[in-house]
């Protein structure tokens, strides 16, 4: 039986996705990627958009999201690039192969390229215009 197969074929284009945007060869490198910026994204916005988010979202890619999660403390108040920058590296680690705003960034190229433009717009409403410069990379941030 091949119950899975479309589901694995979602999520792997999702990596293919991240290996193309970090750039990288590695797509475990990239699955950890994306699970890191997803966590940190998903931490800090408010429970409902996170699951508005994730609803556009393939199923093994929204499991993916919601793994590990615990909503009853969010969202996290981080209201500065340098504080989200950090999640991102905490999600990340043990790895350090790749940048914060290198990961926020692919992560975001592969959600406007997979979510809807109205989600995004909402994404981008539920957080504070610092880390929306972060996240889209319309200003350099200084700490990579």
């Amino acid at each position: 039986m091949h119950l899975f197969d479309k589901a694995q074929q979602h999520a792997e284009a999702w990596v293919r996705d991240m290996m193309a945007a970090l750039p990288t060869e590695d797509p475990k490198k990239a699955l950890h990627a994306l699970r890191a910026g997803l966590h940190a994204l998903r931490d800090r916005l408010p429970i409902n958009e996170a699951a508005q988010l994730a609803a556009q979202f393939p199923v093994l890619i929204r499991g993916l999201f919601f793994e590990g999660w615990q909503p009853a403390d969010k969202p996290l108040r981080i209201r500065n690039q340098i504080d989200f920058q950090n999640l991102v590296r905490e999600k990340y680690g043990p790895r350090s192969d790749a940048g914060a705003q290198e990961i926020l960034t692919a992560v975001f190229r592969v959600l406007e390229k997979h979510v809807s433009r109205g989600e995004i717009t909402d994404v981008m409403m539920s957080l504070p215009e610092d880390l929306v410069s972060l996240v889209t990379g319309r200003r350099e941030a200084s700490l990579e």
